[in-house]
């Protein structure tokens, strides 16, 4: 693994932990000023960070004292001197104080990142489910 593709694995990672901690001001500073996301509720797309400052922060308001445990699988990361894409498979768990897992969704996430600076920022995310063609509902489980 080359040493970018190392670089964007820990913001991944940050990603995690800093969900779960609840912790708005680390997550953000994943994200460049200027980020798009596509994200799987409410609205067609969220521009700048600010955008999503207010969205993740009703988010994890919302949580009360639960909190939210991400996995991620099948990560893949092309990343080269100054520009990184990243995908996987992610798992949010809801996670009572007690350490129950009182319920999940799956999404398909990919972002972009850029080098800022000594940092990897990202600068697009967009998560996804498929759609079912029988019912148009979402499928919010990854079926083996």
């Amino acid at each position: 693994m080359s040493h970018p593709e190392m670089q964007i694995h820990r913001v991944l990672e940050r990603y995690r932990s800093t969900v779960f901690a609840k912790d708005l001001e680390g997550f953000l500073r994943l994200y460049s000023e200027n980020v798009r996301i596509f994200d799987t509720w409410e609205a067609w797309s969220y521009e700048g960070k600010n955008a999503w400052r207010e969205v993740i922060g009703k988010w994890f308001s919302s949580l009360g004292e639960e909190a939210v445990a991400v996995t991620l699988e099948d990560v893949q990361v092309t990343a080269g001197a100054d520009l990184a894409i990243a995908g996987a498979i992610v798992t949010y768990a809801a996670v009572s104080p007690a350490g129950r897992t009182l319920r999940s969704i799956q999404n398909r996430l990919s972002v972009a990142l850029a080098r800022e600076g000594n940092d990897w920022l990202i600068v697009h995310e967009h998560t996804s489910v498929p759609i079912g063609f029988d019912d148009m509902r979402a499928v919010t489980a990854k079926v083996p």
